[in-house]
C-alpha cells in the first residue's frame, strides 16, 4: 500500500470531461403487455404508456389513490399481559405458542386496502399498413415517444409527466392527409362490479373522469370488510387541435382530420387538497394556452435538474442499435451488456425522481405504478426492506432532496406509532410495524408471526434519517428532524428490551427474523424467539446514532444516560455459530428454508456499518460465509434479494461476484420495460440495483474512509462517472482505463478531512470547505 499524505487548500482548474453513453430504452413493436409498457412520472402523477398503433392505452396513476381513511380500525387489542404470557412462553422454549398468542392479539392479521389505478386513457386510431415502428423512453429527457409509418406517412406520439405543470402531456402528430380520426376516451375500472367513476364530457374539447376509490373485496382480520368510500378524484382531460375537429359523444371526444392534437390531463384528489374539483380546474386553466414548447422546455429543464447531477459510462461509446428487449435476451444467454448496465443504473435513478418528490407520498412497492384496484401486496408500504431500499440510491447519486417524503412519511407513522406502543404494550415512544400503507396505520398485520410480527422497522427507517445527514451534513435537519425521531424510536426499544434470563443480557421479545422461520429444539417451526439476530443489530443501531447525535448537537436529554447503560448491556447482534456463519437468531436453531431470500441477520454488514473490514476484519469474513450458505441453498431468487446481493458483494469488495449477481438479475428478474421482477412487479429491485452500482464504484461507509473503485468486476475494463456523492459531504468524478484510476476529482461542500484508498495508494486529503482538488494516475 502506497501512502501519500496529501493536504489541499486550494482549487485546482480543469474540466473533467463525463460525456455520457445514450440513456434510451427502445422497441420495435407495441407493448402488449402492461410490463412491457413505459412509465412516466413527476412524483405525484403517472402514466405507463402502451404505444399500439390502434386502440392505444395510456394507463394512469396518481400517489394518494387509497381507499379508506386513517380512522377505519382501531388497534390490536393486545395489552401488556400478553406480552407478557408470550415472552413467558419463550422463556419456557414454546415458541409456537408464543407465536400464536403474538399473532391473536397484537396483529389484525390479514388485511386488503391497497393504492389503486385512476384508470386509463383510450386512443382509438386505427392506423393501417403500420411501417418503421419506434417505441422509446429517454432517460435524459423523461419523454416517451412512439413513431411509425402508416400507408407511408409518420406519425408520432410524445407523452412525458410534468412536474412545473403537474399534468401528463401528450402530443400526437401526422403528416397522413387523413390525419387522425377516431375517439378519445376516459374509464375506471369497477370494483367487484360496482362502477367507481363517471366520465362526462364538459364540452366539445373536455372529457372529465370524477369518482371514489373503493375496496368491496377488502378486509381486516382476515375477514371480509367492505370499504366503500375513500379518496375522492376528478381528472380533467383538455383535447386540443390547429387544425382538425374535436366533438363531443357520450362516449368521449371525436377526432376528425387533425394533423396535430395536444391533450392535457390533470387530476387532483381529496388527500392533499379539500377542494380539490377546484385545484383540478385550475391546474388545467394554468396550461391551457400553454404552448407545447413551453410545457415540454419546462419539463426537461427542471427533470434534467434532478437526472443530470451525475452520469455513468460504462465500456466504449457507440451507436446502440439494439432494442432494449433484445439486449435482455442476449445476457439471458450469456452475454455481457455493459450499456444495459448503465441503463439499468440510470433507469433506478429516473424512477425516483419519477415517483418521490418533496410534498409527495413516498414511493410505494411499485413506486406509482399500479393498473390494479387490489394490486399485489396492496402496493403499499413494507417496512422489513422493501421500503428502505427504494432510497437507498437516494443520497450517492445526488437525489437527497428526493428523500424527504420517506421523512415525511415515517414522522406521521412515528405520531401514530406512539398510540401502539401506549395502549398496547405501556410503553414510551413509537412502535413502527412491519407494514403500513398510506393512512399509516401502526399496527401489525399478517395472520402468521414469520410474515408480520416484526417490530424493527423503527430503527430501519431512523437510519434513513442518520444516512441523510452524514451525506448532507445538515445539521439543522438532525436537529429538527431526526433528533425527534430517533429519540420517539429509542425511547421505544429502550422500554421494549427485557433481561434474557439465559445470560442476563437484554434482548428483543417476541423477536422476529423478517419473513422467515426455524426449527426449535422441540422439532417445531417457529418464528418468535429472545433476540433475533436483526433486531439485536438493529436496535444497537439506533441506540448509537442516538447518542452520537446527542453528542453532536451537544444536547443533554433525560434518555440519553439511560440508552448508554443498555447499549452496554444489549447482547451483541452479530454472533457467530460453529461453522463460522452469523447466526439468524438466538440459538443455532435448524433453518427449514437455508436458501431464504431474506438476509436480514446481514444488516449490521448492509446497509448498516458496523462490520467492516478495517475494524472488523473477523466479522467481514463471516458474512462470505454467510452468504455463500444462502446462495449454495438456492437463494436470492427474487429480484430485490438480488438487487441486495450485489450490495452485499460490493461491500464485500468482490466485483466479480457483484457482476455475477448483475447477470443474474437482468437475465432472471426483469420485465420487458426494465421493472423488476419478483415476480410480479416490485420496484425495490430497481432501486436496489442502482444502489449496488454505485456501492461498486465508492464506498464511505467505513469511518473516515472513502474508497473508490473498491469491487471494479473485470467487465467494467473502462469507464467514468461524475457527480458522485459520499458521506462527509463530497462529490466524485473520475475515470477508469484497463482496471485503474486515471483521473480523480474531489469537492468538498463541508470542509471534512479524510483518508481516500484509490489504485493502490491512500491519501489523507484534508480541504476547505467549497474546495476541490485533482490528479491524475
Amino acid at each position: 500500500m502506497k501512502n501519500l499524505a496529501l493536504t489541499c487548500c486550494w482549487v485546482i482548474a480543469c474540466i473533467f470531461s463525463s460525456q455520457a453513453q445514450n440513456s434510451v430504452l427502445w422497441y420495435n413493436a407495441p407493448a402488449e403487455k402492461w410490463e412491457e409498457a413505459l412509465p412516466v412520472g413527476n412524483g405525484r402523477l403517472g402514466a405507463m404508456v402502451f404505444g399500439k398503433t390502434g386502440f392505444d392505452r395510456i394507463q394512469l396513476n396518481e400517489d394518494s389513490l387509497w381507499p379508506g381513511g386513517p380512522e377505519d380500525w382501531g388497534l390490536a387489542e393486545g395489552k401488556p399481559e400478553d406480552l407478557a404470557q408470550i415472552r413467558k412462553f419463550l422463556i419456557e422454549g414454546n415458541h409456537h405458542n408464543a407465536d400464536s398468542l403474538m399473532v391473536l392479539k397484537f396483529s389484525r392479521k390479514g388485511l386488503t386496502r391497497s393504492h389503486q389505478t385512476l384508470g386509463d386513457l383510450w386512443l382509438d386510431f386505427d392506423w393501417k399498413e403500420v411501417s418503421e415502428y419506434r417505441r422509446s423512453l429517454d432517460l435524459e429527457k423523461a419523454v416517451a415517444e412512439i413513431s411509425f409509418l402508416s400507408e407511408g406517412y409518420q406519425v408520432r406520439q410524445q407523452v412525458f409527466a410534468s412536474a412545473p405543470d403537474q399534468a401528463v402531456l401528450i402530443q400526437l402528430t401526422t403528416d397522413h392527409p387523413a390525419g387522425f380520426n377516431g375517439k378519445i376516451r376516459l374509464n375506471r375500472p369497477s370494483d367487484q362490479g360496482f362502477p367507481t367513476a363517471q366520465t362526462t364530457a364538459l364540452h366539445s374539447q373536455l372529457l372529465e373522469l370524477s369518482g371514489m376509490v373503493t375496496q368491496r373485496s377488502g378486509q381486516i382480520d382476515s375477514k371480509p370488510f367492505p370499504i366503500t368510500d375513500g379518496v375522492k378524484f376528478r381528472t380533467l382531460l383538455s383535447a386540443q387541435s390547429p387544425d382538425g375537429k374535436i366533438n363531443d359523444t357520450e362516449a368521449g371526444l371525436e377526432i376528425a382530420g387533425a394533423k396535430t392534437l395536444y391533450l392535457k390531463l390533470v387530476t387532483a384528489t381529496s388527500f392533499y387538497h379539500p377542494d380539490y374539483e377546484k385545484v383540478a380546474l385550475d391546474q388545467l386553466e394554468k396550461i391551457s394556452f400553454k404552448s407545447w414548447g413551453e410545457l415540454q422546455n419546462a419539463h426537461e429543464r427542471e427533470y434534467q435538474s434532478w437526472f443530470n447531477r451525475m452520469s455513468l459510462t460504462l465500456g466504449p461509446e457507440h451507436e446502440e442499435l439494439i432494442p432494449t428487449d433484445q439486449r435482455i435476451a442476449r445476457v439471458k444467454n450469456g452475454q455481457v451488456d455493459l450499456h444495459l448496465e448503465k441503463l439499468l443504473f440510470d433507469f433506478g435513478r429516473y424512477l425516483l425522481i419519477s415517483s418521490s418528490r418533496p410534498g409527495t407520498n413516498p414511493a410505494n412497492l411499485q413506486g406509482i405504478w399500479n393498473q390494479h384496484i387490489a394490486a399485489p401486496w396492496n402496493a403499499d408500504y413494507h417496512l422489513n426492506i422493501n421500503l428502505q431500499m427504494n432510497y437507498w440510491p437516494a443520497e450517492v447519486t445526488g437525489l437527497s432532496e428526493l428523500h424527504l417524503p420517506l421523512f415525511d412519511f415515517t414522522d406521521g407513522l412515528i405520531d401514530h406509532g406512539k398510540k401502539a406502543a401506549s395502549t398496547n404494550f405501556n410503553m414510551r415512544g413509537a412502535m413502527l410495524p412491519h407494514t403500513t400503507d398510506i393512512w399509516k396505520i401502526p399496527f401489525l398485520q399478517a395472520a402468521t408471526a414469520y410474515w408480520g410480527s416484526w417490530i424493527g422497522a423503527g430503527a430501519w427507517l431512523g437510519r434513513h434519517y442518520w444516512e441523510h445527514y452524514l451525506f448532507t451534513g445538515d445539521v439543522k435537519f438532525l436537529r429538527e428532524r431526526a433528533l425527534p425521531a430517533f429519540e420517539q424510536i429509542a425511547q421505544f426499544y429502550s422500554d421494549w428490551l427485557m433481561i434474557d434470563p439465559r445470560d442476563g443480557k437484554l434482548v428483543s421479545a417476541p423477536s422476529t427474523s423478517p419473513e422467515n422461520q426455524f426449527i426449535n429444539e422441540k422439532g417445531i417451526k417457529a418464528a418468535s424467539t429472545l433476540g433475533a439476530a436483526m433486531d439485536q443489530q438493529l436496535i444497537e443501531d439506533i441506540f448509537s446514532i442516538y447518542l452520537k447525535t446527542t453528542d453532536l448537537l451537544q444536547a443533554e436529554t433525560p434518555l440519553k444516560a439511560t440508552i448508554e447503560k443498555q447499549l452496554k448491556s444489549l447482547r451483541p447482534g452479530v454472533v457467530l455459530g460453529a461453522d463460522g456463519r452469523i447466526l439468524e437468531w438466538d440459538r443455532p436453531y435448524e433453518e427449514p428454508e437455508k436458501g431464504h431470500r431474506h438476509m436480514s441477520h446481514l444488516y449490521a454488514f448492509h446497509p448498516g456499518n458496523a462490520i467492516t473490514l478495517s475494524q472488523t476484519p473477523a466479522y467481514f469474513d463471516a458474512v462470505k460465509r454467510t452468504l455463500q450458505y444462502r446462495l449454495d441453498h438456492g437463494g436470492a431468487g427474487t429480484g430485490w434479494s438480488r438487487a441486495w446481493l450485489i450490495n452485499f458483494s460490493a461491500r464485500l469488495m468482490d466485483g466479480e461476484m457483484a457482476h455475477d449477481h448483475i447477470q443474474k438479475l437482468i437475465s432472471q428478474s426483469l420485465y420487458p420495460n426494465l421493472f423488476d421482477a419478483h415476480p410480479p412487479f416490485q420496484i425495490d429491485g430497481n432501486f436496489g440495483y442502482t444502489s449496488g452500482i454505485a456501492e461498486m464504484l465508492i464506498q464511505s461507509h467505513e469511518e473516515g474512509i472513502i474508497r473508490i473503485l473498491p469491487a471494479l468486476p473485470k467487465a467494467w475494463a473502462s469507464g467514468k462517472v461524475a457527480g458522485l456523492k459520499a458521506r462527509g459531504g463530497f462529490t466524485f468524478d473520475f475515470s477508469w482505463e484497463n482496471g485503474e484510476i486515471k483521473t480523480l476529482k474531489i469537492h468538498s461542500h463541508l470542509g471534512n478531512a479524510t483518508t481516500i484508498f484509490a489504485d493502490g495508494s491512500e491519501m489523507e486529503l484534508a480541504l476547505g470547505k467549497g474546495e476541490s482538488f485533482e490528479m491524475e494516475f
